[in-house]
């Protein structure tokens, strides 16, 4: 049986592979869905924003079996985004952050819901039960006959998240309907403040892990891509730098007292989870000061970034970064040195890339992590700065090393010796390995 088969068969489905794969899938689906089988009359995708704009339209113009299939993408002004809306189409492609808008706009005009199929581009997105574009989807799922998930990262921070994902997509059947409920099941406190009892973490009973697993197997299905497809290799590499003795006793001194007394602004941290995100940007070379002012710690990182970039000998290189001064200090650093770095932002940035026509490109994970085609311009990808984040690590990680990549992709990770840094890649580690359980658990098994 296809995947395709299997999403006409249920009324809710969830599937795990690579982007460009979910996505011809998917449509292939709702195509035959659609003109074969006559089963749905209007099909809506919501998706992140780049995503919508530029790789659903993009991939149904590449096929040709979905010649026939027309799609109208509400992106832009709420003028461009009515005008979309009432544009006659078979599939409407939204981004995530106007699914309150389309559920308002059609409640304000007194309008019935008339997407019989949804699709959910990044599933993972919606793992916040208490965001808007959560609440907002909910209060129309009865109304939908199809709702369909996709994603390559599942459980990026645990299966915690699995509450929320599998429950717009069959309303809490399998997990529950309330993820106080939930989380009693399946999970129990893993460090609390003795005091006051607020858990910080909680994690799986003994069991809990295949129950979970057990219970949503007949709706998932996840493919790897590496197992149906002749994928290039991926080599991870990772590239230290030190800082000198002045530099270790700032970043040391943060770390113990949360405060650098300065002249005329401190370094401070209110917290744990601001003292993190503190030495995270000591690490990378530069930190805010109190008044938000960039104070720059080192240039180690930049140094390297600059070694790897003359090792690729002229070939496109991915630069991802996390904080904004980074990217600043990146600019600055990488053009006094006669390269042209350049942000992927928009449609052109994407083609440029793809095309050659840029050396060094930046890219934020957060806004540009999730499916995006740009494995065409090059294979050489460079974490100047690491995120907490498995997801977008995963994904960002998915821009380069995805189906249509003809080269060996090489990540590389400049990782601040004896920081915080070595802490994020232990972290990154640990999650991949639940969620590969997770993959495992619900392996594509074809006939």
């Amino acid at each position: 049986m296809s995947i395709s088969k299997l999403i006409q068969s249920q009324d809710y489905f969830w599937i795990w592979a690579s982007a460009e794969s979910k996505t011809v899938i998917t449509l292939s689906a709702i195509r035959d869905l659609m003109l074969d089988t006559c089963e749905v009359s209007k099909a809506l995708v919501i998706a992140p924003l780049r995503v919508a704009r530029d790789t659903w339209p993009a991939e149904a113009e590449k096929w040709d079996h979905l010649e026939d299939i027309d799609v109208s993408v509400i992106v832009g002004d709420k003028k461009t985004r009515i005008a979309a809306l009432n544009h006659p189409a078979m599939v409407y492609v939204i981004n995530r952050e106007n699914v309150k808008f389309l559920v308002e706009y059609y409640e304000k005009n007194g309008l019935r819901w008339d997407f019989d199929a949804v699709i959910i581009d990044e599933l993972s997105s919606f793992k916040n039960h208490q965001s808007q574009r959560f609440k907002w989807l909910r209060k129309v799922r009865p109304f939908v006959k199809r709702m369909i998930g996709l994603t390559g990262t599942p459980t990026s921070n645990g299966l915690m998240d699995l509450w929320a994902e599998i429950g717009i997509l069959d309303g809490g059947e399998r997990l529950g309907r309330f993820i106080g409920r939930y989380r009693e099941a399946y999970f129990k406190a893993g460090s609390m403040n003795p005091q006051t009892g607020v858990v910080f973490q909680y994690v799986p009973r003994p069991g809990a892990e295949k129950q979970i697993y057990e219970k949503i197997a007949d709706i998932t299905i996840s493919m790897k891509a590496m197992d149906y497809l002749h994928m290039p290799d991926c080599v991870p590499a990772r590239h230290y730098v030190e800082m000198d003795k002045k530099e270790r006793k700032l970043y040391d001194m943060l770390r113990k007292d949360l405060l650098i007394p300065l002249e005329d602004a401190d370094i401070d941290a209110a917290n744990a989870a601001s003292l993190t995100g503190k030495l995270l940007q000591m690490a990378n070379g530069a930190v805010y000061d109190e008044n938000s002012a960039v104070r720059e710690i080192h240039q180690r990182k930049l140094e390297k970034l600059e070694d790897l970039i003359e090792a690729a000998n002229g070939q496109s290189v991915l630069v991802a970064y996390w904080f904004k001064h980074d990217r600043q200090r990146i600019m600055e650093h990488l053009s006094s040195m006669g390269y042209k770095p350049r942000d992927i932002k928009e449609s052109k940035d994407i083609r440029d890339w793809n095309e050659g026509n840029i050396q060094v490109a930046l890219i934020h994970p957060a806004s540009a992590g999730h499916g995006l085609n740009i494995q065409s311009g090059g294979h050489i990808l460079i974490w100047f700065g690491l995120t907490w984040s498995l997801e977008l690590y995963q994904q960002t990680n998915a821009r380069l090393w995805r189906q249509g990549q003809t080269d060996v992709v090489t990540i590389h990770h400049i990782i601040c010796k004896d920081t915080v840094d070595e802490d994020v890649m232990v972290a990154l580690e640990q999650k991949d390995i639940t969620q590969e359980k997770l993959i495992a658990a619900v392996k594509a098994r074809l006939y």
